[in-house]
């Protein structure tokens, strides 16, 4: 181990927060530890069926202090004392209105239960109609179109959609705020003790794919703008500050407070933070003209591209390109799926249905025991779907998927259109729906790839991180297969937790910058999936079917 070299990498899931502890000469892994978030376990503030998801701060705050105290123990006695740096990465856009000081609403008195002064989850759907009001007011108010570095589409997943539909719904939690912070803000902000606002450094990531911040612009979209959505939003921006920082800066040093309970050095350097996808596309290895995927219950597809002198390419129905966002220097890509993985557990769900309901009862019912019984059939369902849908002929294409079951990400935004499947008859059987969900993850996938390309952003291979990608060949072979084009799989499971280290081993002054810091820690390439060239070329006939049964649904 090297003296004074260790950094720590927080990285906020969905469910769960997961600390790495690294050392920073070589990247490798001293201690980790990963911590659910028990309110949000229990499914407390959300409601599934009007797509309201919200995760109150002391789920964050609770988990967060156990992980890095848990992943210190593991690593032994003394190595507290060697930590330089930390760095943290949430998902996003996941907003909260705080107080003047930057504390969130639901921390503060007569809030503690109001979902509306939560954090507002990146899957909360809850403003889909706010963010078609922003779409449409930033085509017709007669000034600059906000939207044209986000892609050209603003979605309901984002900042300024789901702080409006707070503002509209909810008048005391509207009256309170005085300013909104993004998760990957308000982190470093608390561990720092920082609470005067015009001292939080707010993370290029972030503001510039989802609150349509730009340099062009002199910062934040302009106040008659916002004004055109709701004046209130104007008096919020005013606590933003025009500037925004990328997550190799520091965003000061650990507070006497959180130093003392997580037993750190005062000297521990904080960055920036950042959302997961993008440092987790530099730990898991991007480099220019690579797109990373991170495959999990959603994807979150990241390319990075040189800058030139030429004007900056805009890229249609993406989710934003910012520079800095990913590597300092380079320009940010962002797309990505609402559904990938969610559509196997949708599927794997809907089997299950009678080991849910039916087993329990006749189990109560004749008076057996059933040990366990439904939860191992349950963990064996997809794992036997993917051996029995490699058996099914390759030359086999009755069925067509689409892969929208929680609306579409990009290419082109549109949280209100819904899945499908063509082509079922009394012969279909659940491996070939299987594998048509499969395909249609993997179709849209494609779809990305090729919006990219047709927009002159340059693809040449990808790289893929997450549960999805080291767990499901299957998947994986039919999405080189349908994409044409090396898939390579990122050794160890923890890529993202990894490139939120190698930002505070850069904000620490370990390494000069991030692509030193990247060379220094990569954990390397686990599996390369190769496109099977025949397979290939049958795909790009059912890909075309698949965009047709795309249109059909989007005109319905």
């Amino acid at each position: 181990m090297s003296e004074d070299r260790c950094v720590l990498g927080v990285d906020f899931g969905t469910d769960s927060v997961r600390t790495v502890l690294v050392d920073a000469a070589d990247g490798r892994i001293l201690g980790t530890a990963v911590e659910y978030y028990p309110r949000w376990a229990k499914g407390l503030y959300c409601d599934p069926l009007a797509n309201r998801f919200r995760q109150h701060p002391l789920d964050y705050l609770e988990s967060m202090e156990l992980s890095i105290q848990e992943a210190l123990l593991g690593a032994g006695a003394g190595v507290a004392a060697r930590v330089r740096g930390i760095a943290v990465d949430t998902t996003g856009s996941t907003p909260v209105l705080a107080d003047g000081q930057g504390q969130p609403l639901a921390l503060c008195p007569g809030f503690e239960e109001n979902p509306n002064a939560m954090f507002i989850l990146w899957k909360d759907h809850t403003s889909v109609a706010e963010a078609e009001r922003i779409n449409h007011v930033a085509r017709t108010w007669g000034g600059l179109d906000f939207t044209k570095y986000e892609g050209g589409i603003y979605s309901s997943e984002w900042f300024w959609a789901k702080v409006l539909h707070v503002l509209q719904e909810d008048s005391a939690v509207a009256s309170a705020g005085i300013t909104v912070l993004e998760h990957c803000d308000w982190i470093p902000a608390l561990l720092t003790g920082t609470r005067d606002l015009r001292n939080i450094k707010r993370g290029r990531c972030a503001a510039g794919h989802k609150a349509m911040w730009h340099p062009d612009f002199g910062g934040y979209p302009a106040d008659e703008f916002l004004a055109e959505l709701d004046p209130r939003l104007v008096r919020l921006k005013a606590s933003f500050g025009t500037e925004t920082w990328t997550s190799d800066a520091p965003f000061g040093k650990l507070s006497p407070e959180w130093a003392a309970r997580l037993g750190l050095s005062q000297e521990v350097v904080v960055a920036v933070g950042a959302f997961d996808a993008h440092m987790g596309a530099v730990g898991g290895g991007i480099g220019p003209h690579q797109l990373l995927k991170i495959m999990g219950t959603s994807t979150c597809d990241i390319a990075v591209g040189p800058k030139t002198d030429a004007p900056e390419a805009l890229v249609k129905g993406i989710c934003g390109q910012v520079d800095g966002s990913v590597i300092p220097g380079m320009i940010g890509y962002e797309a990505g799926q609402s559904a990938f993985g969610d559509v196997y557990a949708w599927f794997r769900k809907l089997l299950a249905w009678p080991l849910e309901v039916i087993l329990p009862a006749l189990a109560a019912e004749q008076g057996f025991a059933v040990n366990g019984l439904a939860e191992t059939i349950m963990d064996r369902i997809i794992p036997e779907l993917e051996r029995c849908a490699m058996d099914i002929p390759a030359e086999e294409t009755a069925l067509i998927a689409l892969d929208w079951i929680n609306g579409r990400r990009t290419p082109d935004a549109n949280q209100r259109l819904k899945g499908a499947i063509a082509g079922i008859s009394l012969g279909t059987d659940a491996p070939r729906i299987f594998r048509s969900l499969v395909e249609a993850t993997a179709f849209g996938s494609r779809a990305i790839v090729e919006r990219f390309r047709s927009e002159g952003i340059r693809i040449d291979s990808a790289i893929a991180i997450g549960g999805v990608a080291r767990k499901n060949q299957f998947v994986m072979q039919t999405v080189a297969n349908v994409m044409n084009m090396d898939v390579a799989v990122s050794a160890g499971d923890q890529a993202v937790a990894l490139g939120a280290a190698m930002f505070a081993a850069t904000a620490a002054g370990i390494y000069p910058n991030v692509l030193a810091a990247q060379k220094g820690m990569s954990s390397g390439t686990e599996k390369t999936y190769r496109p099977d060239p025949a397979r290939a070329q049958r795909y790009d006939a059912v890909y075309r079917e698949y965009l047709r049964l795309g249109a059909f649904m989007e005109n319905a």
